[in-house]
């Protein structure tokens, strides 16, 4: 991530961000637990700085972006301890316009907050900012595998704005010994998690250790499996902020309510510069290796590290959308209490018998169109549509339409026996073969899906 500056009094050197006045005896608030030393009683502020005076504050070094001093004894403070309340925030904001939000978020926070910019189309943020006529940062993650495209977009977007981007880069060491011990492409075979650590989390990590709060571009419909809960301001619940501590780094995602349709008509009706990799299909832009265009019938998340199941796409950087509230544990899979999909009279719905029992037989009075899916699964929710009227054309063809729910308990068997990758998986099951057929495309629209029924019925 990086950060650019329109007339912050800060001044930027390097790699990092510094004060212009910074010197041994700066004094900054403290946020986090401390103990009262004539009370013995312990204050815990989780949400907002008070007003406390370090005592023999030194300088500390560390690889944030901003500098801070150490307080290395009890510090004063005031009798009357003020707590922000974020939650009563966020719902007091939740029906406030993105220019609302990002103005309040550049007033309380100042000097000690900046945007996450990822190259895509969260350049509205910056947009916001420069309409609020307040000074921001921006600040971006150069994982080094970014597409060619992307790095082209930076040099646009600070040209247009008149800013530098303030880029965080991996540890060089880090990432020689990832790609020494597993080589360059590991994440196809064992997951993105731990190269997302390398690249991207852990210099995002130092980053918002030099700030107090951030800003980001997420949005409810980007993802349902993992977003749909995103609030426009929160305390951030996995990173720390330059006060250390749980409850020392505020989180706003100014964009949270808006549907991504509305973004783009408002990146269109302010001339702003786009990734030009949009035109060719990209909606959710990542590193090149594990981002690709998205098809008919797919949900904008899916051109994300699309070889994984749908409940792990997120690199970590908002490991906190990530919950297993209202699930339970089975055989060591998620089984959500989410209300179940591809709910139509149109379709059959098979239970573990009842497949099991498709599967076994040899010689079918009719042939089986099944779809294994989860219903917290956003690309399963993305071909509803399509698996419905897919359902109507096929209605008195011969052909049945059903669907099979394969996460949970069902999810060994249905790797096992009926070849599920990632969710959904789509199996045609023929008149005269015993063995089921997967569908190999991931295209999804009721054209293709029609296509791949016709070629083997």
């Amino acid at each position: 991530m990086a950060f650019a500056v329109t007339s912050s009094p800060a001044a930027i050197s390097g790699s990092s961000f510094s004060r212009s006045s910074a010197s041994s005896d700066l004094k900054i608030p403290q946020i986090g637990s401390f103990r009262l030393a004539d009370r013995h009683a312990t204050v815990n502020l989780s949400q907002k700085r008070c007003a406390v005076k370090p005592v023999n504050a030194e300088p500390k070094r560390n690889d944030s972006m901003l500098s801070h001093a150490a307080t290395t004894s009890a510090p004063e403070v005031s009798e009357k301890v003020e707590v922000e309340d974020f939650e009563q925030l966020a719902k007091e904001l939740n029906n406030a316009s993105p220019l609302e939000i990002m103005d309040k978020a550049l007033e309380k926070f100042g000097n000690d907050i900046a945007i996450a910019f990822s190259g895509a189309e969260d350049v509205a943020l910056i947009e916001y900012a420069k309409l609020t006529g307040r000074p921001f940062r921006v600040f971006s993650l150069d994982t080094g595998r970014l597409n060619p495209e992307t790095y082209r977009f930076f040099d646009e977007v600070e040209k247009h704005y008149g800013i530098r981007i303030e880029y965080m880069f991996p540890d060089a060491v880090e990432v020689q010994a990832l790609v020494r011990s597993k080589g360059l492409f590991s994440f196809y075979e064992d997951g993105h998690q731990e190269c997302c650590r390398v690249r991207k989390v852990r210099p995002l990590r130092r980053a918002l250790k030099g700030l107090r709060a951030w800003i980001t571009g997420q949005r409810k419909d980007q993802s349902p499996g993992t977003r749909s809960e995103v609030p426009v301001v929160q305390v951030d619940p996995v990173f720390e902020g330059l006060d250390g501590g749980d409850g020392s780094l505020v989180k706003w995602n100014p964009v949270a309510n808006v549907d991504g349709k509305d973004i783009w008509n408002f990146l269109r009706a302010m001339n702003v510069p786009v990734n030009s990799l949009h035109a060719q299909g990209f909606v959710s832009i990542g590193c090149e290796p594990c981002t690709r265009p998205v098809l008919p019938g797919q949900h904008e998340r899916e051109g994300r590290w699309w070889w994984e199941d749908a409940k792990a796409k997120e690199c970590g950087l908002h490991k906190g959308n990530l919950k297993e509230d209202g699930a339970a544990q089975v055989n060591g899979n998620v089984a959500t209490t989410e209300s179940d999909i591809f709910n139509s009279q149109s379709l059959v719905t098979l239970s573990r018998t009842g497949i099991e029992n498709l599967a076994k037989l040899e010689s079918r009075k009719e042939s089986w169109v099944v779809v294994l899916y989860a219903p917290w699964c956003p690309f399963c929710q993305a071909m509803e549509a399509s698996y419905f009227e897919l359902a109507e054309k096929l209605a008195g063809s011969g052909v049945k339409v059903a669907k099979f729910r394969a996460d949970g308990e069902q999810k060994e068997y249905s790797k096992n026996e009926l070849q599920l990758g990632s969710f959904p998986t789509i199996l045609f099951f023929p008149k005269h073969s015993a063995k089921p057929i997967k569908y190999a495309s991931e295209k999804r629209d009721v054209d293709s899906l029609m296509a791949f029924v016709n070629a083997l019925r």
